[in-house]
């Protein structure tokens, strides 16, 4: 049974959700490496395709019936964020995983043709494309961080520093 129109059934990489966020599974057992990297990119896969759909983009499928392609992409940028990358070495990582595949810079995402909107230097995306690329290493952390792994809580500490920025509350 579906919870919501957008629930294609798939469970974070379980058959069935645990009660309890962390490193355990259901059965009281160690989740292997390769279960939190696979959780961890499916829900910065998620994320990334919620904000599209409030920016008007409507595209990205969900992880369930995702291309290949793209789960194997979210599992390198989740691999890049679990060694430090930052917002802005994660593009650049995206950004040479593309060309090396073959992809170009074109207006309109297509992935027949290779061509993609936001293959540029980081420098040059937009505001809103930048956004993506620190919610999807904000969502990794969290993720992982709240399942007990390991070698994320000392990558945290500089993951994300080269987007932060202070701004003080209005009094």
């Amino acid at each position: 049974m579906r919870v919501s129109p957008y629930d294609d059934g798939w469970l974070m990489g379980m058959e069935t959700p645990c009660t309890s966020p962390c490193l355990r599974g259901k059965h009281g057992r160690m989740r292997t490496l390769e279960q939190v990297r696979l959780i961890c990119a499916e829900a910065a896969h998620e994320m990334n395709r919620v904000y599209c759909q409030a920016l008007g983009d409507f595209t990205q499928a969900s992880w369930g019936v995702a291309e290949d392609w793209q789960r194997e992409s979210a599992l390198k940028g989740v691999d890049g964020v679990f060694s430090g990358n930052s917002p802005k070495a994660s593009h650049e990582s995206w950004l040479a995983e593309k060309a090396a595949s073959g992809w170009k810079y074109g207006p309109v995402k297509n992935a027949e043709t290779k061509e993609h909107p936001c293959f540029v230097p980081y420098e040059q995306l937009s505001e809103a494309d930048k956004q993506k690329d620190f919610l999807f290493v904000s969502t990794v952390l969290a993720m992982a961080m709240s399942l007990g792994h390991p070698l994320v809580l000392n990558a945290s500490k500089t993951a994300l520093s080269d987007n932060l920025q202070v701004t003080p509350r209005p009094a």
